[in-house]
């Protein structure tokens, strides 16, 4: 495990800084660069090395593959739902050509492993609802969720053509007190927290009663490990991994904050998020990976609304 030399790409994002930090953990500070467009994140000042990376360099990206003796990359530098539904062919460009670059150089440099994070936006309204399958009928209606399935598809030819080491997860929406959300449908899980505390109120911009599939941060990052440290034979799919932990509404989420602080208020004006709320499963039916790689939640909905509320308090 020490001979590993890790890049993440788009480390200061929601995902990348504590994926950053639990890696730097495992595999020590000095194995584990990170990358991003942005300015280093405060979280991640001094915790190990930082370069400037626009993955849709690709010479440059070769470049810090060879200096860095690199041998993964997690690639998670994208475009999110409500971002790009306002940007359609710059959310489109950024997340195929980025996919593009990193998976071209994993194979001629023949590294290790690549990780590239998929989404539940990749289901569509005619996707099963209530515990959507790992395989089921996959119609798309936003961009983010048109490049999510695309790159799929990619990371899989990727492995069966040229032996790629591709792994991928399709994230629910994740909640997380360290770093900040960037621009999903499921930012509000994050934003009614910070609110609660502050305010004691909250204005949601989906419907209360509307459920959607989530991930606490922890659960998360330990998911990305458990499958990047998986045996290569115990991964039957290629495309990209179902996972789940809770599925709940505004409403529920409202009730688990008002146990800790009773004056505490929701109220909802929903915009064109709601939209794509809409079009998504309302829970994910995550048996595949629990079967080929162990994995499991270890957060509920109180336990995570205890969490948050401490470390944000």
């Amino acid at each position: 495990m020490h001979n590993e030399k890790i890049l993440i790409i788009g480390a200061s994002g929601q995902i990348g800084v504590e994926l950053t930090l639990a890696l730097r953990n495992r595999y020590g500070s000095a194995n584990v660069v990170a990358a991003d467009l942005r300015d280093q994140n405060s979280l991640l000042e001094g915790t190990g090395p930082y370069v400037s990376l626009d993955v849709m360099n690709k010479d440059r990206l070769r470049d810090l593959v060879a200096q860095h003796e690199i041998t993964q990359i997690y690639l998670l530098a994208a475009m999110l739902s409500a971002t790009g539904e306002r940007n359609p062919a710059m959310a489109w460009d950024l997340n195929m050509q980025g996919l593009l670059n990193v998976l071209d150089i994993a194979r001629e440099e023949k590294l290790n492993k690549v990780f590239w994070p998929s989404s539940i936006a990749v289901f569509g309204p005619s996707s099963p609802r209530i515990n959507c399958p790992q395989q089921t009928i996959i119609e798309p209606t936003t961009i983010y969720g048109i490049s999510k399935y695309a790159g799929e598809f990619w990371c899989r030819y990727y492995w069966q053509r040229y032996g790629v080491d591709v792994r991928s997860i399709r994230y629910p929406g994740l909640i997380s007190y360290k770093s900040a959300p960037g621009g999903g449908t499921t930012d509000y899980a994050v934003e009614i927290y910070h609110e609660a505390l502050s305010k004691q109120s909250y204005t949601c911009f989906l419907r209360e009663d509307t459920y959607l599939p989530m991930l606490y941060m922890p659960d998360a990052i330990r998911a990305t490990i458990e499958l990047m440290e998986a045996p290569a034979d115990r991964i039957a799919v290629r495309t990209s991994y179902n996972i789940a932990a809770l599925s709940f509404s505004p409403a529920e989420v409202a009730a688990s904050i008002q146990r800790k602080i009773p004056s505490f208020t929701l109220s909802c004006q929903p915009d064109y998020r709601q939209v794509i709320a809409d079009s998504w499963p309302q829970s994910i039916d995550d048996s595949v990976a629990r079967h080929d790689w162990g994995w499991t939640p270890q957060y509920n909905l109180d336990a995570m609304t205890d969490d948050m509320l401490q470390h944000l308090g």
